[in-house]
Parts: C-alpha cells; structure tokens; sequence
C-alpha cells in the first residue's frame, strides 16, 4: 500500500513505516501529525486518484527530529572582474516516519460521477449530427467534417484540407 502526499508544497510517494525528510514543519519531536493532502492511495485493489485530493484520506506521521541538511555551496565569479564570492546554506529539514495511511475512499463514487458526464456527452453527439447537416459546413471544425466524411464513406480524407472536405461533402 502507498499514498502520493503533498507536504509543505512538495509531492511525496510514501508507504508505512518509511522515513524521509521534508522541509521543517511546525511540530515538537516525538508529536503526531496527519497530513490530509492524499492526491493517490493504492493498497493493491483498490486505486483512487483524488481531484485535487481524495476525499477521506489521511497519512499520519511521526516527526522523529529536527535537523539541518547538507551543505550547498553558491560560488559566484565573473571573469576578468576579480569578483568572486563564496557562500553556503544549509536548509531546516524534519524527518518523519510514516505511521499509518488512512483510506476512506470507495470506488462507486467516481464511477457515478463517469457516468453522469458520459450521458450528456452521448445526447449532444446525437443531437449535433442533425443540425451539422442544417449548418454551414465553413463553420465546422476539420475534425467534425471529417467525421462526417467518414461517415458518407469518402476515402483519402486524411490529406484532404478544410475546402477539400467542404467540396466532397457538398
């Protein structure tokens, strides 16, 4: 089983029991923290991808302890100038375990909500073809006249440009 999270603006692939270290957060060592922005959970069966996140879903987490990454350098120089200079940062990372990853998701949601955005999809595609043939056809998008070409059984349609088309269905 693993969840996608975001955490302090990044995405994280995490599963049970792992560590890893994000940006610092705002907790004591050794606290609990659950964090609600699960944009995926995968336990094998079931796959729910959120829109933006899915809804029920928590990773709980426990902050292990605060500590400093490595050392980047930033050296910057301009040649011919005598310019040069030196500097370094070193970032305020947390590491954590993960805990638990929490589902609350089925999968009957989704598939009504398909569902409801496929039937009015079917009924303007019946409804349009009527009024396509009632329509100027230099209205029309290539795509949609070469549909229609297709259908009346028209070869060579994919060379064919917009006035081609026009004058083969005309």
């Amino acid at each position: 089983m693993y969840a996608i999270v975001e955490i302090s603006g990044r995405q994280f692939k995490v599963e049970k029991k792992q560590k890893l270290f994000v940006n610092r957060l705002d907790v004591a060592e050794g606290k609990k923290i659950s964090f609600e922005n699960v944009l995926m959970v995968n336990d094998g069966a079931k796959f729910s991808v959120g829109s933006p996140n899915v809804s029920g879903a928590q990773v709980d987490a426990k902050v292990l302890k605060h500590l400093k990454s490595d050392k980047v350098i930033v050296f910057k120089k301009k040649r011919r100038k005598g310019y040069k200079v030196r500097n370094g940062h070193r970032q305020a990372i947390t590491e954590i375990e993960i805990s638990d990853i929490l589902t609350g998701v089925s999968k009957k949601a989704p598939a009504k909500k398909e569902a409801k955005k496929a039937a009015p999809v079917k009924k303007e595609a019946k409804k349009a073809v009527p009024k396509k043939e009632k329509q100027d056809l230099s209205k029309l998008s290539v795509a949609v006249l070469k549909q229609m070409a297709k259908d009346k059984g028209i070869t060579g349609i994919s060379a064919m440009k917009k006035a081609d088309l026009i004058k083969a269905l005309s």
